[in-house]
């Protein structure tokens, strides 16, 4: 167990000081009311309850906001269930992430009617969905999050705020001094803390608190990036998903009203290089290939189940329940980040009601027939009312300008020697691995895939170039359009939180800047070793363990 650091009002005004600024309470001007604590972190994501959970084990002062009813961000409200890399069981992850996902097994290994078989598989995966060892409920790891946090909030050391979304901050030059924040029933309430964390899905914080950050594809000039367009293309963002629960009741009819755009959506087109357009109607080749059929409980059935009812005593469940986040909700018809976002959302959502309609009424069965009318949403399984998941899956945010940014030739095997075992980063705050993958742009591109090596997480990376005391904790820190899509996923979200809060206590106890921390090679060393004190992996080994 790491020491706890306990800090006092003084200690908050000296490390306000040390940043260059007055506290709140000592400034120029009118005085106005605001809640002090030692950190504010906006968005209570993957990544915000990470660095909530390392800066409270550490003795600070805590506040949570998220805009949504649940925090966990893609875990929960997102309903995606984690894309880990092959060695998440053993050394993939860091120590709280690795118990995280124990928590979420002990809570079905404790429910009765769970098979003696499975409770007793040690890799108990829920669901038996592939695209994760651990496929299960949104609300599990919700649960499983606050069960974490808990502790702290009992001992008043975090405070946890949901339907609270920043809208304004108080920045004097360098520093922001208070984050303005908005309540669902109207009220503002002003936090004032030594160091914020933005932990929103989309780099929220950035614009508010004028920290220099990108947006879309940087251009080849800007990162050297072989896969970078010539000319910058800021709307250029991958698409987003809003994601669904379903089950299947067979011999039912839970069709839904047909949504007024269906047709569109059923035989939308995407213009690509020009005057060429490809179909884009939800019946293309990889439905041939990986398929759909619930009845047979197969194909894209089980990619994302989160509830695989065979694994219960009969009766418990009526059906599997699965999420569907396939590329054919995949929504590109415009960016969140510089577009109409209100627009684009209520676009997306049709397109996931469009498609849940296709498979309803039109899809082709196997055995000739069309459609799954049995098809049904759950939405007690997403936390709402519609069955549509409360906020939609972002893949890419805005991004700071980092003292470090992660290009495509630092991690892509296509553009390193062959002998490259993994990214050498002296500085390295963490570990990750996933392809480069990157889905359809905006701008209608068809994104990208490329093998990666396993990688590691730079402290330069986030540190911004200027701002000193507000640090990313999503997916808003120093990566480009292009290596985004490897380190976007939810391991790697959660190690850069945890990295975040712990280099928060840091600063704190060292009365020093992130910035300062990251400039000397024996300061960072002494963040390095409290990380790994914590049980986070700074480097992959020469020879990896079987996955």
């Amino acid at each position: 167990m790491l020491p706890r650091l306990l800090f006092t009002p003084l200690a908050f005004a000296a490390t306000a000081r040390s940043l260059g600024v007055a506290p709140w309470h000592e400034a120029a001007g009118p005085r106005r009311s605001a809640q002090r604590t030692d950190l504010i972190i906006i968005g209570g994501g993957t990544g915000g309850c990470a660095a909530a959970l390392a800066a409270c084990e550490r003795g600070l002062s805590v506040v949570l906001t998220e805009e949504t009813a649940w925090i966990g961000g893609q875990l929960t409200a997102q309903a995606v269930p984690p894309d880990e890399n092959a060695w998440i069981e053993s050394i993939g992850g860091t120590a709280t992430y690795r118990a995280l996902r124990a928590a979420v097994r002990d809570h079905y290994r404790n429910d009765p009617a769970l098979r003696p078989a499975a409770r007793a598989n040690p890799r108990l995966n829920p669901g038996n969905g592939w695209v994760s060892r651990l496929c299960a409920e949104p609300r599990v790891w919700h649960d499983a999050l606050r069960l974490a946090l808990a502790p702290h909030v009992a001992a008043g050391r975090l405070t946890i705020r949901t339907h609270t979304g920043a809208v304004a901050a108080d920045v004097q030059g360098d520093v922001v001094r208070a984050v303005h924040v908005r309540h669902a029933d109207g009220r503002d309430t002003v936090f004032e803390a030594p160091f914020v964390v933005d932990a929103t899905e989309l780099g929220e914080l950035l614009p508010l608190c004028n920290v220099e950050h990108v947006t879309g594809a940087e251009s080849q000039a800007m990162t050297g990036e072989p896969g970078a367009p010539s000319e910058p293309q800021p709307d250029n963002q991958q698409s987003f998903t809003v994601v669904f629960a379903m089950e299947h009741r067979a011999g039912e009819d839970h069709i839904i009203d047909r949504p007024a755009t269906y047709a569109t959506w059923r035989d939308a087109r995407l213009l690509q290089h020009g005057t060429r357009w490809r179909q884009l109607s939800f019946d293309e080749p990889a439905n041939a290939r990986i398929g759909f059929d619930p009845i047979a409980r197969t194909g894209y059935w089980s990619y994302r189940r989160i509830i695989d009812h065979t694994l219960f005593t009969p009766g418990t469940h009526a059906s599997d329940v699965t999420l569907v986040n396939w590329w054919q909700n995949d929504y590109s018809g415009g960016p969140l980040v510089g577009g109409d976002a209100a627009t684009h959302l209520a676009a997306a959502r049709e397109l996931s009601r469009s498609l849940l309609y296709w498979l309803q009424t039109e899809m082709p069965r196997p055995d000739g027939g069309i459609g799954y009318p049995g098809l049904r949403l759950r939405p007690d399984v997403v936390g709402t009312t519609d069955g549509l998941a409360m906020t939609p899956y972002i893949r890419e945010s805005r991004r700071i300008v980092a003292r470090t940014t992660v290009r495509e030739q630092d991690v892509l095997k296509a553009l390193l020697p062959p002998d490259t075992v993994t990214t050498a980063f002296t500085d390295s705050v963490g570990i990750g691995h996933y392809a480069l993958d990157l889905h359809r742009t905006t701008r209608g591109d068809e994104g990208a895939y490329g093998e990666t090596v396993p990688f590691q997480i730079p402290l330069g990376a986030l540190i911004p170039v200027r701002v000193r005391n507000l640090l990313p904790a999503c997916k808003n820190f120093g990566v480009t359009h292009r290596t985004n899509g490897c380190y976007r996923l939810h391991p790697i979200e959660w190690n850069v939180g945890e990295a975040v809060g712990h280099l928060v206590a840091e600063a704190l106890a060292t009365q020093r800047p992130p910035s300062a921390i990251a400039e000397r090679a024996e300061r960072t060393r002494d963040l390095q070793r409290t990380l790994e004190r914590a049980g986070v992996r700074l480097a992959w080994p020469d020879t990896l363990p079987r996955g």
